[in-house]
């Protein structure tokens, strides 16, 4: 299965959710990547990486834009940003792809508290999509059995 995580430029929150998800599984046959809908290639913020690294998130500073590449690869498409249409991904309203969302917002203000809760925000819905993900994986394997 192939995990797609979406942002406005692939600078933080997609590339927390790909990181912190990566952490945390434990299927290997769960692959992640991470995109942006615009391709940014200005300097990282510190202050998000440092305060990722304080919540034991190491942030890849190789952005990467969408292709159309990602999107044949991608099993699952998380946008997880607040500020990017599903519509984007969708095909006269429909998708052949399971679209998820977490609509969390950017940080626009480089605050630390804020971006520590962006971060936690997202740790908490990476958490529950690994447990629907692997859920879903154990009842595939039940049945099949």
């Amino acid at each position: 299965m192939n995990l797609l995580f979406i942002c406005k430029y692939n600078r933080f929150r997609s590339k927390v959710a790909e990181s912190y998800f990566n952490k945390i599984n434990k299927n290997k046959k769960i692959r992640t990547q991470s995109a942006g809908i615009f391709l940014d290639n200005s300097p990282p913020n510190n202050k998000e990486i440092n305060e990722a690294k304080k919540l034991g998130i190491e942030i890849n500073t190789n952005f990467q834009g969408m292709s159309l590449r990602l999107l044949d690869w991608a099993d699952i498409i998380i946008i997880v940003a607040d500020n990017v249409p599903k519509e984007l991904f969708q095909k006269n309203n429909e998708s052949p792809k399971r679209i998820i969302t977490f609509d969390i917002t950017d940080n626009h203000k480089s605050e630390n508290e804020k971006i520590k809760k962006i971060i936690e925000k997202i740790i908490e819905k990476i958490k529950i999509l690994s447990i629907d993900l692997n859920s879903k994986e154990n009842d595939f394997k039940t049945s099949n059995s």
